[in-house]
């Protein structure tokens, strides 16, 4: 049986910052830390994004700088979207060789060799006219299977350039197999999948739309991305689909609100999991710190801690150089 007070006393392990750190039960890595970044065609400085304040509409150039700053400090990893200058019904950007994401992932790869990873999103919502994550129907309804082949070529597109790691996120059934097809019959076996299995419908994303320019022009994504109040194990078997189509890792979409299912997540798999602490997370914790209402930098490592406990090997957090320096 386990002692009571006044023998047992927890605080003992607590009274000095050397015993807190030696005792943690949770630790981050700079190399865990994955970050988000935004590259635009057709604009000769950054811009800055109004609802995440911090965050900016790279140039080419300026996405160079940061993503120099990422590596030093010992950031793993960094995934580009990108916002093209001409957007259609098709997203032809998505897979153009001279797309903004293309030509900056060979930039980085030159520039970064593998000093960390380089990583793209696989969607369309970027690139089409429309805001959707895929092709339409006459009806106005997003075409599944048609996707998918736009989905191949676009991830084809990103490992010929350099990506190293290709992250569909469009929620689209049967994504991962598709890609992963196209990738092996185009000489890029070697390029990993990482998932975005269990992505929700939220309204943590709007300042993201802000920073990708990627709004839905009508309706909404809830027809493809998962209700937050749906089935207990639709993320569960989301997750295990997309393993069985060849995915190498799988994430969990926002971070915060979602814990329970990134606990879940890390309980079932033997493969790596990544949580993506969403823009929505970053400007409330980003608009509070502004009005003096919290510890800016308590609370961003608070965070991060909880979704590091709740089973995330990789976070995906626009904070990460910051963080990483920190830790470094």
């Amino acid at each position: 049986m386990n002692a009571q007070y006044p023998v047992a006393r927890p605080r003992r392990l607590r009274r000095t910052a050397a015993m807190r750190r030696m005792v943690a039960g949770t630790r981050l890595h700079p190399a865990e830390l994955i970050l988000p970044m935004f590259v635009k065609e057709g604009i000769a400085e950054p811009q800055p994004v109004g609802s995440m304040p911090g965050v900016v509409q790279h140039t080419r150039e300026s996405l160079r700088k940061a993503a120099h700053e990422a590596a030093e400090a010992g950031v793993g990893g960094i995934i580009l979207f990108g916002i093209p200058a001409h957007k259609d019904a098709r997203g032809s950007g998505a897979d153009d060789p001279d797309g903004i994401v293309q030509v900056a992932l060979r930039d980085l790869a030159s520039d970064l060799g593998d000093a960390l990873v380089l990583m793209t999103d696989t969607c369309l919502d970027e690139y089409t006219d429309h805001g959707h994550c895929g092709l339409l129907t006459a009806d106005g309804e997003v075409d599944n299977d048609a996707t998918l082949e736009r989905y191949a070529s676009a991830a084809v597109a990103q490992a010929a350039a350099g990506s190293r790691m290709i992250a569909p996120s469009g929620m689209m059934d049967g994504q991962v197999g598709a890609i992963r097809a196209a990738l092996d019959a185009n000489g890029f076996a070697e390029v990993p999948i990482l998932a975005y299995a269990a992505k929700y419908a939220s309204g943590f994303y709007g300042p993201f739309r802000d920073a990708a320019e990627c709004a839905p022009q009508f309706g909404d994504r809830s027809a493809y991305q998962q209700d937050p109040a749906g089935p207990v194990g639709e993320a569960l078997r989301e997750v295990r689909l997309d393993l069985a189509e060849g995915a190498d890792a799988v994430m969990v979409k926002p971070a915060l609100a979602y814990l329970d299912i990134l606990r879940q997540v890390r309980d079932t798999v033997e493969v790596p999991v990544a949580a993506y602490q969403v823009s929505g997370e970053y400007a409330m914790v980003e608009a509070a710190a502004a009005n003096g209402w919290i510890d800016r930098e308590r609370v961003i490592m608070e965070s991060l801690i909880a979704i590091r406990r709740a089973g995330a090997d990789m976070i995906l957090t626009y904070w990460a150089t910051e963080v990483a320096r920190g830790l470094s």
